[in-house]
């Protein structure tokens, strides 16, 4: 008993602190919090952790090697000085992170930054370790009342599975830390890298910062804004990653400026992609609009807010269905692939991971056979949740846990009821799935059983082939599983979609919006992009409306009348094949009709797709956060039609002297195939391909109707032309965007349809561009619906803001 002697005070002393896993999960976060941070917390907690390490030597197998996971919790690396020398060795069980499984086991949503795979790990792990942890206190407390050797051999087993349940909690802890310190500063750096590029391209900057025509008092503010901006951005990463993401930093801003002088010297001072080819924040009537980098720190706090408040799996799976005629603009954006293939990438690793312990927990002369009997657990449970009554019964009476139990146990590793356990679970799985899948899927299955039966007769670096055969075969059986779950899942959701198209979709999508930033009258702190965003619209939005209004009053007054005759006089007026096919089919979104959110939340959204700069997380209302990739869709719909436009009007200006109407049309209609092509499929598209497009234009007219070298001629002083109107600070490119803007406000006030379309066409007419006004319609109309369904949802968030 000199054991529990010594580690007696140290457990009575935690224990009296009454923090174990059902206390915490009554507890709000904020008690919790507190309590976590508390002295007397920290000084128990840490002194019982102190002694269960110190009693480690005196378990009969070495405890598995952690010193590169506990490395990754420290303070990034700054200056280097001499560590103390108590500091020499860290201590293997982190006190931090320690209590932050019972933060993470009882308010995952405010500790977790999404509910993703890695996540689900983390809980799971987190879960499992607090179960230990609490297993080996109470063995400790009640180790007085046993035999000393009996009770000394409880303590050792149990001080075993605490260590063996910490090395996998540690590991899933690391795992998610780093992701999330890599993807902020990632984050911060692009930021820091936009800044530095729009500075540039505005204040026209050659290669040794200097300006040709000199600085303005404005530039010289902009320049003053950006390196304050950047400063705050700078200290955020310094934080976050010490010297060496300061490092990592300086090395993208010197690359951005190489990369942009590089092209200025090239003939091509716009960045080399299309994607950051859009209009100047000045197109607005007043000249306002609202970026989040304009906003001192803004970038920076709201970095770590936006990350640790992501939108569920429910969330946007109900987003999506409300949203789900806008398919073709709610997919990919290069931020979400990156980021989906990277959660793929950390998904691989750890269930490698997990698998790896499984494997080494069933090997030795001893083998620990708890995880393999709880994932045969998980297999019987996840069949019987979703198999019918009738059949309930007979999946608990053939996966028997407790039969599996002995077998094991005996020590046999024989895998004939293991065998009969997969066998029936894959039966069950066929019968359960769409019988159009039963051939392949009863193929497969045939095929994975033989290769156990191979499998069972040869060994593997040491591994037994009972082993190798068991963790294929579970493997295996779970995917089935995963696959099959989700199949019902959406049968259900589909089954649902009419009531979660009503209310109930809305009810659910605000309700969890307030769980993640609290209620409308917190709006003010909870939000503090949506409120920028709010009161940079407020100010703008009055002289919209009233631009809008004057364009109304401009459209004839029998628009709506030529298209409605029509059909009344079953083919006695107008031709409807004149009309588009998106006006023609009405397409049944409203035009806005002054109410002031409404107004105020179109506008808005305006405002933010015409921006110069791509949004990301950090310039996106929280508000619209969930639907960015359909916001950054329509931008690049924006931005395309923009250079389309200007590019169409340069081979107008150049050719309607030169050539006869026909031929000028046909010029036109080539090219804008040719961009269409070139930009719908390949969004990154370069200046230099567009000029080519154009050249190729030209090439055909020339051909046909002008001399050699009058036709040479031309072409040069197309791409001259061509090159200088693609620049943000040309007059031509400034009057193609303002009515690229107020061709899109066109349709975003005025609806989608007929009048929605003929307020579209009236400012691209002038621009000879009127066959873009279906692309304005059909990307204008997404933000219509947008703005129609984050009104239902964030509505009182909005009012509590724009009051």
């Amino acid at each position: 008993m000199a054991v529990a002697a010594m580690e007696l005070p140290a457990v009575r002393a935690y224990d009296a602190l009454g923090i174990n896993e059902t206390s915490v999960k009554s507890m709000p976060f904020e008690n919790l919090a507190t309590l976590m941070q508390s002295p007397a917390t920290l000084q128990a907690t840490k002194a019982v952790l102190d002694r269960f390490e110190k009693l480690l030597p005196l378990l009969s197998s070495p405890v598995i090697n952690i010193d590169h996971l506990l490395k990754h919790l420290g303070s990034p690396k700054k200056k280097k000085t001499p560590p103390p020398a108590a500091a020499a060795s860290a201590s293997r069980y982190s006190l931090r992170v320690v209590l932050c499984s019972y933060m993470i086991l009882a308010h995952p949503g405010a500790v977790l930054s999404g509910q993703g795979e890695k996540e689900k790990l983390l809980m799971d792990s987190a879960g499992s370790f607090v179960k230990e942890f609490e297993l080996l206190v109470k063995t400790v407390l009640e180790k007085q009342s046993t035999d000393a050797a009996a009770g000394q051999k409880m303590f050792s087993a149990q001080l075993a599975d605490f260590d063996r349940a910490w090395c996998a909690y540690l590991y899933c802890f690391v795992v998610w830390k780093l992701k999330d310190a890599k993807s902020l500063e990632d984050d911060l750096v692009r930021a820091a890298c936009k800044l530095e590029r729009s500075m540039m391209q505005t204040c026209k900057l050659s290669s040794d910062g200097q300006s040709h025509n000199g600085l303005s008092h404005d530039m010289k503010a902009i320049q003053k804004q950006v390196a304050d901006d950047q400063k705050l951005l700078r200290e955020k990463v310094h934080q976050l990653s010490g010297d060496a993401g300061i490092e990592r930093m300086n090395s993208a801003l010197s690359d951005t400026r190489s990369k942009f002088f590089e092209a200025k010297e090239n003939g091509n001072p716009l960045a080399a992609s299309v994607a950051n080819v859009s209009t100047p924040l000045s197109i607005g009537s007043s000249g306002s609009s609202f970026t989040a980098q304009s906003l001192p720190g803004a970038a920076s706090s709201s970095s770590s807010s936006s990350l640790m408040k992501q939108p569920t799996d429910n969330e946007q799976m109900l987003n999506e269905m409300l949203h789900e005629d806008d398919v073709s603009f709610g997919g990919n954006s290069d931020n979400v692939s990156s980021a989906e293939e990277f959660q793929a990438k950390v998904k691989s690793t750890m269930e490698k991971a997990f698998w790896d312990l499984v494997t080494d927990s069933m090997k030795g002369d001893k083998p620990d056979y708890t995880q393999l009997i709880n994932l045969v657990k998980e297999v019987r449970d996840s069949l019987h949740e979703l198999a019918s009554k009738e059949l309930k019964e007979e999946i608990l009476e053939n996966i028997d846990l407790e039969i599996l139990s002995q077998v094991l146990e005996s020590g046999s590793q024989d895998t004939r009821y293991l065998g009969q356990i997969m066998h029936y679970s894959l039966d069950m799985i066929r019968k359960l799935s769409a019988p159009a899948k039963e051939d392949d899927m009863k193929k497969s299955h045939e095929k994975l059983l033989n290769e156990l039966a191979a499998s069972s007769e040869v060994n593997d670096n040491g591994i037994s082939s009972f082993v190798i055969a068991v963790i294929k075969g579970l493997r295996f059986t779970l995917e089935e599983i995963k696959q099959l779950q989700s199949e019902v899942s959406k049968a259900r959701i589909q089954l649902m979609q009419p009531i979660i198209k009503g209310s109930a979709g809305v009810e659910y999508l605000q309700k969890a919006f307030a769980d993640r930033y609290g209620p409308p009258a917190n709006a003010s702190a909870s939000l503090p992009i949506t409120k920028q965003w709010v009161s940079a619209t407020k100010s703008i939005v009055e002289q919209e409306w009233s631009s809008h209004l004057e364009s109304l009053q401009a459209l004839p007054a029998d628009h709506a009348q030529r298209v409605v005759v029509p059909a009344l006089r079953a083919g006695h007026g107008a031709p409807m094949a004149q009309a588009s096919s998106s006006a023609a089919s009405g397409s049944g979104l409203p035009e806005c009709k002054g109410e002031k959110i409404d107004k105020l939340t179109r506008v808005g959204l305006l405002q933010l797709i015409s921006n110069v700069e791509g949004l990301n997380m950090q310039s996106t209302p929280e508000t619209f956060q969930i639907n960015l990739p359909r916001l950054r869709a329509v931008q690049d719909q924006f931005q395309k039609v923009i250079v389309i436009a200007t590019s169409i009007l340069v081979l107008h200006q150049v050719l309607v002297s030169k050539v006869a109407a026909p031929e000028l049309q046909n010029a036109i209609s080539e090219l804008y195939d040719a961009l269409v092509k070139l930009l719908d499929s390949n969004p990154d598209a370069s200046t230099e391909e567009i000029v080519e497009a154009m050249a190729s234009s030209l090439a055909t007219v020339g051909s046909l109707s002008l001399p050699e070298k009058q036709a040479q001629a031309t072409a040069e002083l197309a791409t001259k032309m061509l090159l200088k109107s693609l620049q943000a600070g040309d007059v031509v490119f400034g009057k193609v965007s303002r009515a690229v803007y107020c061709a899109f406000r066109g349709v975003v006030l005025g609806g989608g349809g007929v009048k929605g379309k003929k307020l579209a066409e009236a400012p691209l007419r002038r621009l000879a561009a009127a066959k873009l006004a279906d692309r304005v319609v059909k990307a204008g109309e997404v933000l219509v619906k947008m703005a129609a369904i984050s009104e239902k949802v964030h509505g009182q968030w909005y009012k509590a803001l724009a009051l």
